[in-house]
């Protein structure tokens, strides 16, 4: 009997040590799963994500090293990709894969592979800060000009009555200003004592001439048509008209008076002369003015000059006659700048009314309905940060990741849009609000990682964790051959004290490039810019010169590029 329960208490311990075994280790396993149930492969510094470490670890601002998972993208899992870029011109992206006009496929630019002012913003912080955006294109601009007219004469339609003799004003038959005049009118009657003698010598050089017609000598005749001929000469030049010269051959007495006609349709502006006055010559008796053409003088800003053309179409509204449209048009840019209004005048040719409605000294509202169009890639006008020293856009690159850009601006035009000549391209996105708080971002992380740059590579003193975990020597030995980074990323331009402890930063190398050293976890492999070969890292980065991303090469290859290229390796 003592046998059978040794056996069964037995049986039953055998039973419990296996379902721990087996349950036991199961639960283990699952509770580990789930703890660390993503595959860590580094840990990079959460202010610069270029500077990386195999162990977590704190920066010089004591915060953590976030840790990056493999299902995240890097060295040691499936990069994710972040957008796609033109193999020909970096600025043009797309968040899908496509082809350029060229048929050459878009490069896609993983999210380790991002430039330092290019920042990332999850869906959800879009939808807070409320980011829209809208695809640039190619539209067609037009503007209309709103401004003010200052309604003055025609100065081509001026005149100026005067005289050529002396006398005193016998009778004024135009006595007050405004007086509407026609061609022709009688305006003033003149007594010159010069022009009654001149009168008398006219005839009696007539006379004289036909005396001597019949039994003078040539010479005779000759004289006395001189002497008709003079006399004549001056009555003309005191602007008596052939008219009235014949009218005195006829009367063969001379006038006493001498009338002065108005020269042209138009309103007496100024009268200078009362009756019995004493007048001189070449003194300004009247003024006329022909209103039936007057002119606006309009004040255009600089930037609104690319709009307007000579023969232009104007609308034109007077404030006393609400709901009345009258046109005119442009005949004449002024080529100089009103230095205190910062405007050039455009002259407006306006057709008066029959009543005169437009009267010099009024203003009217002007609306010129410029015909220039433009078709040009166009963005609205918010979508611009305006700095004093450049305009910035920001561009969706696609999949959370923004990036601001300078452009360059053209004309404005009617819809709110403004011409883009240079920095944006035809279906880029552009952020159309909440731009300011994505700028202010990117330059925080910008100024941010220049600053870890600079820590990293310039300051010596504090230990560096390498990928590799391991603590960088201070062995003079070890800086045998040793690549000399050049001024590009903060470091200083004399040889380095100690040995560089990482090699995950893009550096332009100089002098003797030891490529193996670059290699910091041995893998055989560096990154190398295709265009500028001595610019090197151990991870992915871009060119701080050239803005391309270093593409990954073996340490043979890339030592071969050197050397192609003229430069020297260990």
């Amino acid at each position: 009997m003592k046998k059978y329960i040794a056996v069964g208490i037995a049986s039953i311990l055998i039973g419990l040590g296996a379902g721990w075994l087996l349950f036991g280790s199961h639960n283990s396993t699952s509770s580990s799963g789930n703890s660390g149930g993503r595959k860590i492969l580094y840990y990079r510094s959460p202010m610069n994500p270029t500077v990386t470490s195999k162990v977590p670890m704190k920066d010089q601002m004591g915060m953590d090293y976030v840790p990056v998972y493999a299902d995240d993208g890097g060295s040691g899992g499936e990069r994710k990709i972040a957008y796609y870029r033109s193999p020909m011109n970096p600025q043009e992206t797309s968040p899908v894969p496509k082809k350029d006009n060229m048929g050459m496929d878009y490069v896609p630019v993983y999210t380790n592979q991002v430039g330092s002012n290019q920042i990332h913003i999850d869906p959800a912080t879009q939808q807070n800060i409320g980011v829209t955006t809208e695809t640039a294109e190619k539209r067609k601009l037009s503007r209309n000009i709103r401004t003010t007219a200052n309604i003055t004469y025609d100065e081509t339609k001026l005149y100026t009555v005067s005289t050529k003799i002396m006398g005193y004003i016998e009778k004024l038959y135009v006595d007050y200003t405004g007086q509407y005049v026609r061609k022709g009118q009688p305006l003033l009657s003149i007594y010159s004592p010069d022009l009654v003698s001149t009168q008398e010598e006219y005839l009696q050089a007539l006379k004289y001439e036909k005396e001597i017609s019949g039994k003078g000598s040539a010479i005779s005749k000759q004289g006395a048509e001189q002497l008709v001929q003079s006399a004549k000469r001056r009555l003309l030049y005191w602007d008596i008209s052939e008219k009235e010269i014949k009218a005195l051959e006829q009367r063969e007495t001379p006038e006493k008076t001498m009338t002065i006609y108005s020269p042209a349709n138009g309103i007496v502006t100024d009268k200078m002369v009362i009756n019995g006055q004493n007048i001189m010559p070449g003194m300004a008796l009247y003024k006329i003015a022909d209103l039936s053409t007057v002119w606006g003088l309009a004040q255009i800003y600089q930037y609104e000059l690319p709009w307007i053309r000579l023969g232009d179409k104007v609308d034109l509204q007077l404030s006393y006659i609400p709901g009345k449209t009258f046109q005119g048009r442009i005949t004449y840019i002024y080529p100089y700048l009103d230095t205190d209004a910062k405007t050039v005048q455009v002259r407006i040719e306006i057709h008066n009314s029959s009543n005169y409605e437009f009267k010099p000294g009024m203003f009217a509202d002007a609306d010129i309905k410029s015909p220039v169009t433009l078709e040009t890639v166009a963005v609205p006008n918010q979508a611009i940060i305006h700095t004093g020293t450049r305009d910035i856009a920001i561009i969706a690159l696609g999949n959370g990741y923004f990036e601001p850009r300078t452009v360059v601006l053209g004309v404005r035009g009617n819809d709110g849009y403004v011409q883009v000549l240079k920095g944006i391209n035809p279906g880029d996105e552009v952020v159309t609000s909440s731009q300011f708080l994505i700028d202010s971002e990117s330059n925080l992380n910008a100024a941010l990682n220049t600053m870890t740059l600079q820590d990293t590579s310039a300051n010596t003193n504090p230990p560096v964790q390498n990928n590799s975990g391991e603590k960088p020597s201070s062995n003079k030995d070890d800086m045998k051959g040793m690549p000399v980074p050049s001024g590009n990323m903060g470091e200083n331009k004399k040889a380095p004290k100690d040995k560089i402890a990482n090699h995950s930063s893009p550096v332009e190398y100089k002098g003797i490039i030891d490529v193996k050293s670059i290699d910091d976890n041995k893998d055989g492999k560096v990154y190398q810019c295709p265009m500028d070969f001595n610019v090197l890292s151990d991870k992915p980065g871009v060119d701080p010169k050239c803005g391309m991303n270093l593409q990954e090469v073996t340490v043979k290859q890339a030592e071969k590029n050197l050397t192609e290229h003229g430069f020297k390796v260990k």
